[in-house]
């Protein structure tokens, strides 16, 4: 099977084009291809589809076997494979994901595409619908006991579900501690991606994720998109303003928009291609 290996801002996945490849057990391939010992190396599998809604669809896995919904770094190097591969010569283009279409402008130069921007949607806040088990119909700033500390948590879904904690210092937590008791409390039945967000100043923001079936990553940009707006939810940005997301793998500029559309723009880079037998 051939594959091309891709991130963004180190958040790096294997893509397979399903135009020309057969996939058939994808979650036990994600699981195969993400190991960085016996695999290729990466967060998970994302297969690049025929859609009859998009352009194109984005199927993504992770390192676990998952299924994800959304995955904002990976749809992203999406945009630069079709068009770096003459899958199209658009320069605006919908790919169908599992939190819905998504429209991407690409920013191309001497035919490379240097950056995409991305409309995410909008981001949904019902409890229900994160889901998160509370007894508010939203949970935004509210405390949350989790591994002996008490957090405040805000809670938002953008196309994945995510918890966002805002904390004085992101560089002295121990997330491989952290991190799985955030993912699997019994309060997030679907299991939950966590960000650990340091505020800068009301345009920029530091922040380390750890995401569900992956574990910490380099890189996450629905947590981004995430991160904004919770910032803008409790008063450390303003809303309609571009804020800098410092990453571990790079940096992302998210834009939390008056009418609610998320706007996240951000670079995508290939690594290299292969193939490996499966």
């Amino acid at each position: 099977m051939r594959f091309t290996k891709m991130h963004g801002c180190g958040n790096d996945y294997v893509y397979v084009n399903c135009f020309e490849e057969t996939v058939e057990d994808r979650p036990a391939l994600a699981r195969y291809v993400s190991d960085r010992h016996f695999g290729v190396g990466g967060d998970g599998l994302i297969c690049i589809c025929p859609s009859d809604k998009a352009d194109f669809r984005m199927d993504m896995y992770n390192a676990d076997g998952s299924a994800g919904e959304m995955c904002g770094n990976g749809i992203r190097c999406v945009a630069k494979y079709v068009y770096e591969h003459g899958m199209t010569d658009k320069t605006v283009i919908d790919v169908e994901t599992g939190a819905g279409v998504k429209t991407l402008w690409l920013n191309v130069a001497d035919g490379r595409v240097e950056s995409v921007r991305v409309c995410m949607g909008r981001p949904e806040f019902a409890s229900a619908k994160i889901p998160v088990l509370a007894d508010t119909p939203e949970f935004i700033g509210q405390p949350m006991e989790i591994g002996g500390t008490l957090w405040s948590v805000t809670c938002v879904n953008v196309g994945n579900p995510h918890a966002v904690v805002f904390v004085e210092d992101v560089d002295w937590l121990d997330l491989p501690d952290i991190g799985p008791l955030f993912e699997n409390d019994p309060r997030f039945p679907e299991r939950i991606n966590t960000e650990f967000v340091e505020v800068i100043d009301e345009h920029t923001l530091k922040m380390r994720v750890w995401e569900r079936g992956s574990g910490e990553t380099l890189a996450c940009g629905t947590g981004s998109c995430a991160a904004v707006v919770a910032a803008v939810l409790n008063g450390y940005c303003k809303r309609g303003e571009a804020v800098r997301v410092i990453l571990v793998g790079g940096e992302l500029v998210i834009r939390y928009t008056e009418d609610g559309s998320i706007f996240m723009t951000g670079g995508a880079e290939i690594a290299f291609e292969g193939s490996v037998v499966i």
